[in-house]
């Protein structure tokens, strides 16, 4: 019995030594027979308390290790006892072991059915006296079950700016009341920062509420991240998930029930019909009356008589006759006293409005801003407004017209396609460049094989038409400027004309050895020619300039003759030849020229200069340009405004052309008009950036009036045999026309815009000075204010 009664003191002890470090609710002053005590005595709320207390408690840990300590001591003297248990212990020792298991057993499961939720949120320990004391946790101010605790250093102010406190050395109070210190700044933090790395989550950022730094986590991180990479910040979320069909997209064509329609659905309602029946009646019997709009009902003086000119109007049908009265525009937000201020007029639009003329203002008054309506002020245009209101309805039209529909597509003239016109020049070929200075002259020879220029570095240079090689060149003084050149008609001579300063030099280029010998007669035959009485077109007052053999320098040059100073020390500015060869005419437009010298016609045959105005022409300003006709002996003469066509076997005035323009610069003859005395057509280029074709079979006046050009037309040429026309412009363009004229009393002249030719360069305000044509071929060249030579073909 000794050795079962040891045996149960060391299993009581080991068993409270296993329920210590397990569960820890064990207590000293309980003593538990484990084999009588049943495990349905135990109270589930008894037991919490006692494992709840057992956490954290420091009696409890002390009341475990002193069982502990005695368990201990009962182990080592039941391994000191010199007693064998038997077999009857044995069976004993069995008995409490199952007893202790059930005991176990019982234990767990009261534990594991008491929830989360049924736990006591306090604990017992014991006092001085051994007496329970229950503590409960410290009470969080604000406690958010969902979120997560609150920071203790979290600043507490609340909305009271940061600012009030940068007299003190804190920034706020924590949730306990504490200062909140001021971070380290200047030196020290500069220091502190040196000597540490910097951290993972660390920003640059200062946290107002607190000043410190502000640390970001790894989700917060992770969130910015996705922002900036305008990806999704939840996590799986999937922005293509499939649709939900919440409405079948299936037609169904099968009808939900197959029952037959009832009847009542194609029966008239009676309820209705008595419902109609019953409002029926009651109009008829008056007691419901429909809807009249009230009449208004103006307030008449009888004393003021007023009068309706369209009252007497008796109703017609619609009849073209029959007009309505016009009706005003109803007013807009401008005429308001109170207008909004987008429409109120600045100071600048003010001034604008007050310079501008009556007639020529948008408005008849300018919108003006009043507080009230009754500071608005009287209106002075009034008695006007209505007195020009009374004319309109007096003067309304009482005849409706009607409009014609006319396409205007159908009023344009149709014009052939440039594709059959061809040929004409589409491109540059050429271009030469050995002029220093402005261009203003070009004319091709006879044959088509060269093309001499001048310009104004005094330089005349003769091209080779299809190589664009130089082939000759002579400096006839070097100050002066080239106004014009201009090759001989004839094939069996090489003459070069060149209006030079105030003197006409006439040049054999030595580029053709064979026709040196002719044209060398043709200078030279006038010399010896005999005096001969002078010529009705002789002015018997105005003294011939003498023709002379050049000098040295310009004998050089290959001059060989030289009429000095023809229009009185007045520059020549046109140059043209005779059909024949034998007359050239020139014509000086300074102001300075004396009336009398301003038109010039030179004999090659007998070396005379005649001058067959004896004044200046009336009307119509200086002249501008002279040139023979193609095929008549008709001289063409233009000044500013007008041009006059001279015969000049009957030296009489035939017919005086009014393009109409203010400034004429020159004009263009067609080479192939023969048909009547004066039937030509001619085109006149003029400085208000007109282009004038004029028909003279028609009328003195423009037929067609071009305008293709933003800057003054300089020169217009036609092509010797081809149906082409050309101008140049001071915008440094080149206009080419296809000119086809009638062919007879029944058919118009047809004018064709082909193709524009730019190159040119406006250099000083001057584009394009001279064009001309090549002699058989569709090619033509331009010279300008750039100082280049340009072939078009």
């Amino acid at each position: 019995m000794r050795a079962a009664k040891s045996l149960q003191n060391r299993f009581n002890a080991e068993t409270a030594d296993s329920m210590s470090h397990k569960r820890k609710a064990v207590t000293r002053d309980v003593e538990i027979d484990p084999a009588i005590v049943p495990g349905d005595e135990f109270e589930i709320g008894q037991l919490d308390a006692e494992l709840s207390s057992s956490d954290g408690s420091e009696d409890a840990s002390r009341f475990d290790d002193s069982v502990d300590g005695d368990a201990d001591s009962a182990e080592d003297g039941d391994l000191n006892s010199e007693e064998i248990p038997s077999e009857t212990d044995s069976e004993s020792v069995d008995g409490l072991k199952r007893v202790a298991e059930h005991d176990d057993m019982v234990q767990n499961a009261a534990t594991d059915s008491v929830g989360e939720d049924d736990k006591p949120h306090y604990r017992v320990v014991r006092d001085a006296n051994g007496h329970k004391r229950y503590l409960y946790p410290e009470i969080d101010p604000d406690d958010r079950s969902d979120e997560s605790s609150i920071n203790e250093e979290e600043n507490t102010i609340g909305n009271i700016p940061l600012s009030f406190y940068d007299q003190y050395p804190h920034v706020g109070y924590n949730i306990n009341g504490k200062r909140i210190m001021r971070p380290a700044t200047g030196e020290a933090l500069d220091t502190l920062l040196d000597s540490i790395d910097v951290p993972k989550g660390f920003t640059g950022l200062t946290d107002p509420s607190t000043g410190k730094p502000l640390e970001l986590n790894q989700e917060e991180l992770e969130l910015l991240r996705k922002v900036q990479a305008n990806e999704i910040p939840e996590e799986g979320y999937n922005p293509y998930e499939p649709t939900i069909e919440y409405f079948t997209s299936k037609t169904e064509t099968m009808p939900l029930s197959s029952a037959s329609e009832p009847k009542r659905r194609f029966v008239p309602s009676k309820h209705e019909a008595k419902r109609v029946m019953k409002i029926v009646r009651a109009i008829r019997e008056g007691r419901i009356l429909p809807y009249k709009p009230p009449e208004e009902r103006e307030d008449e003086d009888e004393d003021i008589q007023r009068y309706d000119i369209w009252a007497n109007e008796e109703s017609r049908p619609d009849h073209p006759m029959n007009v309505p009265a016009p009706k005003l525009p109803p007013p807009s937000f401008d005429e308001s006293y109170h207008p909004p201020p987008e429409y109120l007029p600045n100071q600048t639009e003010k001034n604008i409005w007050n310079e501008t003329e009556p007639e020529d203002r948008d408005k008849e008054f300018l919108p003006t801003d009043h507080k009230s309506l009754r500071s608005v002020p009287g209106y002075t245009d009034f008695v006007k407004e209505k007195f020009e209101r009374c004319l309109d309805l007096y003067l309304a039209p009482r005849v409706r017209r009607s409009k014609l529909n006319i396409d205007p597509e159908s009023l344009l003239p149709k014009l052939p396609s440039p594709e059959e016109l061809k040929p004409f020049p589409t491109r540059c070929s050429l271009t030469f460049s050995g002029h220093t200075e402005r261009v203003r002259t070009c004319a091709f020879d006879p044959s088509g094989d060269y093309l001499a220029t001048g310009g104004d570095d005094g330089t005349v240079r003769v091209w080779e038409a299809r190589t664009g090689n130089l082939a000759w060149s002579a400096t006839i003084k070097t100050h002066e400027v080239i106004n014009v050149v201009r090759w001989h008609p004839g094939l069996d001579v090489l003459i070069l004309a060149i209006a030079a300063g105030d003197s006409i030099h006439f040049a054999i280029p030595d580029i053709s050895i064979e026709l040196e010998p002719a044209s060398e007669a043709v200078l030279s035959v006038g010399f010896g020619a005999a005096a001969n009485p002078t010529s009705k077109l002789d002015s018997s007052s105005t003294k011939s300039p003498v023709w002379r053999r050049p000098t040295p320098s310009l004998k050089y040059s290959n001059v060989h003759l030289t009429i000095p100073s023809p229009h009185s020390t007045q520059p020549p500015k046109t140059l043209s030849f005779h059909r024949h060869g034998n007359y050239v005419v020139t014509l000086s437009s300074s102001p300075s020229t004396p009336s009398r010298t301003a038109i010039a016609i030179h004999t090659l045959s007998s070396h005379r200069t005649q001058y067959p105005f004896t004044r200046r022409l009336k009307g119509g300003g200086p002249p501008q340009s002279a040139a023979f006709h193609p095929t008549k002996p008709l001289l063409f003469v233009a000044n500013q405004r007008l041009i006059r066509a001279y015969d000049l076997t009957r030296q009489s005035l035939v017919r005086v052309i009014s393009p109409g323009a203010r400034w004429i610069s020159s004009f263009s003859i067609h080479p192939l008009s023969s048909s009547g005395p004066v039937s030509d057509n001619l085109v006149i280029a003029t400085y208000d950036r007109k282009l004038l074709y004029h028909d003279l079979d028609l009328a003195n006046t423009p037929y067609k009036t071009l305008r293709y050009h933003d800057k003054a037309i300089r020169t217009v040429k036609w092509h010797p045999r081809l149906p082409l026309f050309v101008d140049g412009s001071d915008d440094g363009m080149c206009q080419v026309f296809h000119g086809q004229v009638g062919r007879g009393m029944m058919e118009n002249a047809s004018v064709v815009p082909l193709k524009v030719l730019r190159g040119h360069k406006v250099k000083g305000g001057v584009g394009v000075m001279e064009v001309d044509w090549h002699p058989r071929e569709a090619v033509c060249c331009s010279v300008g204010g750039d100082g280049k030579v340009r072939i078009w073909s």
